[in-house]
């Protein structure tokens, strides 16, 4: 399973919004700070903090001095969570036009697979992700 641009996107602004709460509970990003900091052009950055926002899981502050943080604590996101508001298709194979989709031993292996997969990501919280990370520019 290959998670697509916008999916990694969203773990990785998570993820640094979740350790610079760790730093400072009260600070905000910006996003030419995460666009700059993860290589990411600030249009995508831009709609991903919106998605993240309307799903409740950052917080937006409007203004001059405006950003973004977490919207809730980082143990209650399950990235599992993240990966199905994110990923526009879970589906491991597209078999619309197969020849043997009524008969295909594939289809139900792949989807246990792909359950498998999200069982484990739904084990895992953001907070779990972020107490294995470190970012650099946050360790001074």
């Amino acid at each position: 399973m290959r998670l697509t641009a916008h999916t990694d996107y969203a773990l990785r602004i998570l993820l640094h919004a979740a350790l610079l709460a760790d730093k400072d509970a009260d600070g905000l990003l910006s996003i030419a700070e995460v666009a700059e900091s993860h290589a990411i052009s600030r249009n995508h950055a831009m709609k991903v903090v919106n998605l993240l926002a309307n799903a409740g899981l950052l917080e937006t502050v409007r203004g001059r001095s405006g950003g973004f943080r977490l919207g809730k604590p980082a143990q209650d996101i399950r990235l599992g969570d993240v990966v199905r508001l994110t990923e526009p298709c879970l589906s491991p194979a597209d078999c619309t036009h197969c020849l043997l989709r009524q008969t295909c031993g594939l289809t139900a292996i792949l989807n246990r697979a792909m359950g498998a997969f999200l069982d484990e990501l739904d084990k895992q919280t953001l907070a779990d992700a972020a107490a294995a990370s470190r970012l650099p520019m946050l360790a001074l």
